[in-house]
């Protein structure tokens, strides 16, 4: 990966690519899958992103003391999210997302693809949502890509599969990606004081939930505003500061 050293923001940017490369793959295959084998792919995608989810999230709530697991953050996590979940109903985060996407249905002119916003904004909630996002485009500002490329290969291949289920608007995560990731980038000098080590293990945290209930929304068909609980992960990093 060395040659990929010294310019910021190229981690991004081949995200990016990597998850419209990895969407369109899907989108080919599935036109060769039956129905059948398309409904079990969704079931074994749904199990993944729970397990993905509930290992973050385990992983970041449990250590081992004197040879035995005791739970941390349990109050940050029990108040942030409280605290995160009237932000986010307050602003509307799920709907103003869902017109996002639905502009982005029209702008892409796929105003005759059912199920794109759905497909959008889980892909979306999947690649973005997360410490290595955050890490990994902070050393991208320095020119060390490292983490996003690791990120992209995993999101290529989730997109990949996701299309083939959900269809096109999976593809258009890709734009979020860029502008969360991007974001940070740009910001990466007056953002890096404040992501302390406790800070990032919230962030893992209850990203690593979000994502969890990601996989519960596809898995049993269920209508949780993720997207309204989103401010959660800026009120985790700050509870690490006080």
């Amino acid at each position: 990966m060395e040659q990929f050293q010294g310019v910021p923001g190229l981690g991004t940017i081949i995200n990016m690519i990597i998850i419209v490369v990895g969407g369109l793959i899907g989108l080919v295959a599935r036109n060769y899958l039956k129905a059948r084998l398309l409904e079990t792919l969704m079931a074994a995608m749904s199990v993944c992103i729970l397990f993905i989810g509930f290992i973050g999230a385990t992983k970041e709530s449990l250590a081992l003391v004197d040879g035995h697991f005791v739970t941390n953050h349990i109050m940050m996590l029990v108040i942030t999210f409280i605290i995160g979940t009237v932000i986010g109903e307050i602003l509307d985060l799920d709907k103003r997302l869902e017109q996002f996407g639905a502009w982005l249905k029209i702008k892409s002119k796929n105003e005759g693809e059912g199920g794109f916003i759905e497909g959008f904004l889980t892909a979306s909630f999947t690649v973005c949502i997360g410490a290595m996002a955050i890490i990994g485009s902070i050393q991208d500002a320095s020119g060390n890509p490292s983490i996003l490329l690791a990120k992209a290969m995993m999101d290529g291949i989730v997109i990949m599969i996701m299309t083939t289920t959900l269809g096109k608007g999976c593809i258009y995560s890709a734009v979020p990606v860029g502008l969360v990731q991007g974001a940070v980038t740009l910001l990466a000098v007056f953002i890096a004081p404040w992501l302390t080590e406790q800070a990032l293990s919230n962030i893992s945290l209850t990203g690593s939930l979000m994502i969890f209930l990601v996989g519960v929304n596809l898995l049993w068909d269920k209508k949780i505003r993720i997207a309204n609980m989103l401010p959660t992960l800026i009120v985790a990093a700050l509870w690490a500061s006080f």
